[in-house]
């Protein structure tokens, strides 16, 4: 497997021959100003263009509410994207898009001949109810023959969900965890994804599995950042298991 942070959420994984996105955001740093008349302020710009990646065959989208996940860039990347996979409430609101529910799986095809299995799996945009204000989030498993088991949580906040996301596809190898514990007052300043504290428990539960963390920085809401991330897990003694990407450089993930 082979991962490049491009920024935020967005990370390019190549596996089996694929080259799978992740949320795609490749707007310029700017402000949002939004329906309610709240102000989302993105701080840095992609680390790569999307027409620097080369063809992507698929693109994993947590959800499309949010203009930290799918901007007005990456929203204008989908149609030229085979396969673009996220809840079944984007796959409503997007032409194109294929919705998988939670558990649901979809195989796809490899350039060596395997498949490649992306499942659908839980995730929680903030705390208990949180889906009633911020919407359904998804996460996804990666798997096949001779692959590494990759699971990418998108927006999640709880750490019961990838318990639950563990104990079935154990043992998970690599996790792409949505961290930076994001708060917003919609919701009185509950993170929105994983604190550092919360990944560090993500982590016990995912054990063996290599922990890489995205969507720390760059938008003025995330209140802990890789640094205060890093030192969470050294603390913890996990410091081994985290895999810290620098932006814009691939690398490759044993």
């Amino acid at each position: 497997m082979k991962i490049t942070h491009i920024g935020g959420p967005t990370a390019l994984i190549s596996l089996g021959g694929l080259n799978l996105l992740t949320d795609p955001a490749f707007d310029e740093p700017q402000e949002y100003v939004l329906p309610t008349g709240r102000v989302m302020t993105k701080l840095i710009g992609p680390a790569v263009p999307a027409s620097e990646l080369g063809p992507i065959d698929v693109v994993l989208l947590s959800h499309d509410e949010h203009k930290d996940n799918l901007d007005d860039a990456g929203r204008a990347l989908l149609p030229s994207v085979p396969v673009v996979l996220s809840t079944p409430g984007a796959a409503a609101r997007i032409p194109g898009v294929r919705g998988l529910a939670n558990w649901e799986s979809i195989d796809l095809p490899r350039p060596d001949g395997g498949v490649l299995t992306v499942t659908g799996v839980p995730a929680l945009h903030g705390p208990d109810g949180a889906e009633a204000v911020l919407g359904v989030v998804t996460g996804f498993v990666l798997t096949g023959e001779g692959l590494p088991t990759v699971y990418v949580s998108g927006d999640n906040a709880s750490v019961n969900l990838v318990k639950q996301i563990a104990d079935r596809f154990a043992p998970i190898d690599v996790a792409v965890l949505f961290a930076g514990a994001a708060r917003t007052p919609l919701m009185d300043g509950a993170p929105l994804t994983l604190t550092s504290e919360a990944a560090v428990e993500a982590a016990h539960l995912l054990t063996p599995a290599t922990i890489i963390p995205v969507h720390t920085e760059g938008w003025s809401h995330f209140s802990e950042g890789p640094d205060h991330l890093a030192t969470t897990f050294e603390s913890a003694g996990l410091t081994p298991r985290l895999h810290l990407l620098n932006h814009g450089t691939p690398t490759t993930v044993d």
